[in-house]
């Protein structure tokens, strides 16, 4: 089973490059960071996690293409990745002239993990009409797709249009995308249509949604697709019931800190579990 890393990197915590060299180091396949472009000070959208208050770190985020790119030329064989990036919140056309850039860096090595968002006013604040995120996110990543695939890529949509372009880089095979988010009829469609893989974050319920998330599949005419539990603390018969499962890779969660807080962990992790 390959192991990943996560961080909640912020402008206070380890830099996302030396985390992922430190993880390269240590045999760790892959690194993935989240993304918050900002967070509107407004609480009407209660917290994910369920605390009363939002962790500052929300709003400490930095951007994860930059910090990627970063990332890829201090290392050699490390996976890459956004855990999550939100579609949705962004401008295809630069969004993928920036993923295809990222990949130059860091050939095959690039990762994209995405999801529908939380935040009611973060996302309005980009113009996202909020009950139609899901479709908004689809389309950007379809539109980003032409581009990645296209000589001349064209896209119309409800949210994007645009006309015969050219658009390089071109990445050096297909980009992943691994789709965030709950299980349900919904997602497991759009990972079926479009994606590559789902993350479920922490992973709790697998078992019961591989089910559904196979139906998916076998109704879009495709094979299933990987599931990468995602910012996962680890213990032995936790990784034993993901290894059951048919799961190959698994993303740990580490502290949101400076080196002295990471590194520990890290290397906890790797006398452990690699």
């Amino acid at each position: 089973m390959r192991l990943g890393i996560t961080m909640f990197a912020t402008d206070l915590t380890m830099a996302p490059h030396e985390l992922a060299r430190a993880a390269e180091e240590r045999g760790f396949a892959s690194l993935y960071v989240p993304e918050h472009t900002h967070i509107p000070v407004s609480r009407k959208t209660a917290p994910p996690t369920g605390a009363e208050s939002l962790p500052e770190e929300y709003a400490r985020t930095l951007d994860p293409l930059v910090s990627l790119a970063a990332a890829a030329v201090t290392t050699e064989r490390i996976v890459l990745g956004t855990g999550i990036l939100l579609p949705a919140q962004r401008d295809p056309i630069v969004t993928a002239k920036a993923v295809a850039t990222l990949d130059r860096l860091a050939p095959g090595r690039v990762a994209l993990g995405v999801g529908y968002g939380w935040n009611v006013e973060e996302g309005a604040d980009h113009g996202v009409p909020w009950k139609r995120r899901r479709a908004m996110a689809r389309e950007h990543v379809l539109a980003m797709r032409a581009l990645w695939t296209d000589e001349q890529a064209s896209f119309k949509g409800e949210f994007v249009t645009f006309y015969a372009s050219w658009s390089w880089p071109k990445p050096s095979g297909r980009v992943p995308v691994l789709l965030g988010g709950a299980p349900g009829p919904t997602l497991f469609a759009h990972i079926a249509e479009y994606g590559d893989g789902w993350l479920p974050i922490g992973g709790a319920g697998i078992r019961d949604a591989l089910p559904g998330l196979r139906r998916a599949c076998a109704d879009a005419g495709r094979d299933t697709v990987p599931v990468i539990p995602f910012g996962t603390l680890p213990t032995p018969e936790k990784l034993d019931h993901y290894a059951a499962l048919g799961i190959e890779e698994v993303v740990l969660r580490v502290p949101g800190g400076d080196r002295d807080a990471v590194l520990p962990v890290l290397d906890g992790y790797a006398r452990e579990y690699l």
